[in-house]
């Protein structure tokens, strides 16, 4: 990122308004080590200029690996290796270790997105074959972008993710009145809970981000992680929230439980914002307190994000215990485009049944919800 003009990626990436694809981010994550080749990912971002001016640009990254991802392609590596093909190093498109819906070629205003997407893809299938690569992926794509990309030859995968929308609710209080009497009354144990623990929950944001604090949300992170063993999905390094993280306050919201002092949490989580949503990404705690996750990664963030007005939250991947906390079941879309015929060949033969069956997945859960919530069609809007 670094070799890329700042104030040109800014000029192709503001209106999309997603924290996560601004030079500030991407440079954070290559600067602090998090995003490397000895971590497998290489960067490769791809940049179209007409003279001096970007025009376009596609943030992209040699894998070495699927970690980080959290679209879970392992038996495409299985069904690679069956047909004698190595799957890997593979070129991906995404925010690197974050499962953002909005990914997409970002375009200059006044250019034809179309006629620019046909472009890159041209170019990123002439250097996969230059480069015996075999595969291309774009994951969480931008629902406005994936018809463009679609359109040039790219198959879809569809897989499913939690968001809470925000339905004009005017408090929390008002929002639990969309869950049943029964689970109305889970959450309002819950949060007593905490409560009862002698915790309080406060959001800090902008100048209350400290490097203290940061250092801290560092070590809250890592020592989640470690619970998990080698599963632990410990991407980010010390450097991110350090050196980096001040650079991203403007979109930064710690969620801190504590007795006293916010500056002194048990508890954090570490949310990212713009000005209509809200991503949770990390957490971490000293104490193992009951239904503490639950208070500082869903119950406060969505009130927070009700007392801003903002539009949706989406917690982060996995976790069928959101589902009655208020998130709802809903599709998501990767792009691919497979440079081997046979394996090609196989898996287009076979993504319009799975498809049809995550959609059917979908609506299960969506069916088992224990609150009421303004649905769309998510099916045929895909289509």
């Amino acid at each position: 990122m670094a070799e890329i003009p700042e104030a040109q990626w800014h000029a192709l990436t503001a209106t999309a308004g997603l924290p996560f694809y601004s030079w500030s981010w991407l440079l954070a994550l290559e600067r602090s080590g998090s995003v490397a080749p000895r971590q497998g990912w290489q960067p490769c971002h791809l940049t179209l200029w007409r003279a001096e001016t970007l025009i376009a640009a596609a943030p992209l990254y040699l894998k070495g690996h699927s970690y980080g991802e959290f679209v879970f392609d392992q038996s495409f590596a299985e069904l690679a290796a069956q047909l004698g093909q190595r799957y890997y190093p593979k070129l991906l498109g995404m925010s690197p270790l974050s499962p953002v819906l909005g990914y997409r070629f970002f375009t200059a205003h006044g250019e034809d997105p179309a006629q620019l997407t046909a472009v890159l893809l041209q170019q990123i299938d002439r250097f996969c074959r230059e480069q015996k690569i075999f595969s291309c992926n774009f994951l969480y794509v931008d629902p406005q972008w994936q018809p463009l990309a679609e359109a040039a030859g790219c198959a879809t995968w569809i897989n499913q993710q939690s968001l809470w929308s925000n339905q004009n609710y005017a408090s929390f209080d008002d929002y639990l009145r969309s869950f049943n009497a029964n689970q109305r009354r889970n959450i309002k144990r819950e949060r007593k809970s905490v409560q009862s623990a002698g915790l309080s929950v406060t959001p800090l944001l902008g100048a209350d981000l400290t490097a203290g604090l940061l250092e801290r949300m560092h070590r809250f992170y890592a020592q989640h992680c470690s619970r998990w063993g080698p599963w632990g999905s410990k991407y980010l390094t010390e450097a991110f929230f350090s050196q980096e993280a001040s650079a991203l306050q403007e979109h930064l919201v710690l969620f801190s439980a504590h007795r006293g002092d916010p500056q002194s949490p048990v508890a954090m989580s570490l949310c990212v914002r713009s000005e209509e949503q809200l991503w949770g990404r990390y957490w971490g705690s000293d104490e193992e307190i009951d239904n503490l996750h639950f208070e500082v990664c869903y119950y406060a963030p969505i009130e927070w994000a009700i007392s801003q007005g903002l539009r949706s939250f989406d917690p982060g991947a996995g976790g069928s215990h959101k589902r009655r906390r208020g998130f709802v079941a809903r599709p998501h879309a990767s792009l691919h485009r497979w440079y081997h015929e046979p394996f090609e060949t196989i898996l287009r033969r076979w993504l319009p049944e799975a498809n049809a069956q995550q959609y059917l997945q979908i609506e299960a859960v969506n069916a088992e919800l224990p609150f009421t919530v303004n649905l769309p069609a998510f099916q045929d809007s895909a289509a």
